[in-house]
């Protein structure tokens, strides 16, 4: 039976990796490692299927190393035993350890001197946060490095590879996947190169040829093979910023069911990193200084999403819709910033007022700068009439605080009590 073509086309060398460019691009941390030939034990955590086994193996390839892989919770100690037997009759073994975030203490004790000897080079792969899953006597031995989900660039640019693959891949088979497929592909599977690959085996070997002999892979293919609708067959994607669009407003106006909705129709596309951003945009922009606690909530949520992925991403994900669409809402923030950006695109700033200059350095009091900056702390409540505005525009009032929460209803009162208090000190 042949192997999956995820497997054939891993790769034999770093320049061969896609993606995590961070780690293997020219000059970064592990292609060092390989040119100068001092390979360190490692831990490389992160989603499956961003390239963790890949990177082991291409190390491997590069180095000319022997390369073998076992998993921590099914291989026994006898294969870390046959393993350890070849790195002494070899000199050096790379292993692969799945799962390390399972390797019992037996596994461990054996394995701990054959690491500070430099016969085994280790590589652990796990989906865990190695800081909390994985026993401090291994984390002292290893150095630990986090892989993302990849792009869908990355992904396109692997795809691109097994297709004209003539030995590992599908070069052979005069296969054309449309522009709808190939974005299909490449976003569905949220940044997991095996699920792509494998996606499009199936969808190759399922489909037959036509009569010319070209296989042609059109985007229902693919949602099928993958099980996963795209969100929309427009081929323009105007209907995917559609639906982006929908979700922000229906939190902005408050819709709690539609946003739901909205939510579930990006988490069934993959799109994770659309619905991170935007949530964090929809705190800032249309939550904002009405409920502060609830934009600190939905960076939490988001940083969870990002580590967990999909399926379970979709949970903190739902608690910070919830709590944004029943927040009250305020835009002030963003209305002051560009109301100030405005002004100074036209401008309008004048020139800094001296007692506010940078005084640190020999000479400044000479320019005057500096010279009767009267400092907050002080005085009583940290608080003193000053002018912090250029002259040019000292009157000028950007912020306009809402009164739709607790919270800017108490920064608007005390807001205009301090415009009050300058306004009888000038």
């Amino acid at each position: 039976m042949q192997q999956p073509l995820a497997y054939r086309m891993r790769p034999k060398t770093i320049e061969d990796v896609v993606g995590q460019q961070q780690l293997v691009g020219p000059g970064k941390i592990i292609a060092r490692m390989v040119t100068a030939k001092r390979l360190s034990s490692m831990i490389l955590y992160g989603p499956p299927g961003t390239g963790k086994t890949s990177i082991a193996s291409a190390i491997a390839g590069s180095t000319k190393y022997a390369f073998r892989m076992l998993n921590a919770a099914t291989d026994s100690k006898k294969q870390l035993q046959i393993v350890a037997e070849e790195a002494k009759m070899s000199g050096t073994v790379i292993l692969l350890l799945d799962e390390i975030h399972r390797l019992d203490k037996t596994k461990q004790d054996f394995l701990l001197p054959h690491l500070e000897s430099g016969r085994i080079i280790l590589i652990g792969a796990t989906t865990e946060n190695p800081y909390i899953s994985i026993n401090p006597a291994i984390r002292s031995r290893t150095q630990i490095f986090q892989v993302f989900p990849l792009t869908p660039a990355d992904i396109e640019q692997a795809v691109e590879r097994a297709l004209t693959d003539e030995k590992n891949g599908l070069g052979q088979q005069n296969v054309t996947v449309d522009p709808a497929a190939m974005h299909h592909l490449c976003t569905a599977t949220n940044g997991d190169l095996r699920s792509a690959l494998n996606g499009l085996e199936l969808a190759v070997l399922s489909t037959p040829a036509a009569t010319d002999g070209t296989i042609t892979i059109t985007q229902p293919i693919i949602e099928e093979c993958l099980q996963k609708k795209a969100l929309s067959a427009d081929k323009d994607g105007d209907a995917h910023y559609d639906v982006i669009s929908a979700f922000q407003k229906s939190i902005r106006g408050s819709d709690v069911n539609a946003a739901l909705h909205y939510l579930a129709r990006l988490v069934e596309a993959g799109d994770l990193k659309s619905i991170m951003r935007r949530l964090m945009v929809i705190a800032y922009e249309d939550v904002g200084l009405a409920n502060p606690p609830a934009c600190t909530h939905t960076v939490a949520a988001v940083q969870a999403a990002d580590q967990l992925g999909f399926p379970e991403a979709r949970i903190p994900l739902a608690d910070a819709v919830i709590e944004l669409a029943l927040s009250p809402k305020s835009d002030s923030g963003i209305s002051a910033v560009d109301a100030a950006i405005t002004k100074v695109q036209a401008g309008h700033f004048g020139d800094i007022p001296a007692h506010l200059k940078d005084a640190h350095y020999k000479g400044a009091e000479k320019l005057g700068h500096g010279v009767g900056y009267d400092f907050p702390h002080n005085h009583p409540g940290d608080w003193v009439a000053q002018q912090y505005l250029p002259d040019a525009i000292k009157h000028d009032q950007y912020y306009q605080p809402k009164q739709n929460g607790r919270y800017e209803t108490a920064l608007g009162e005390q807001y205009q009590k301090l415009l009050q208090a300058n306004a009888r000190n000038r």
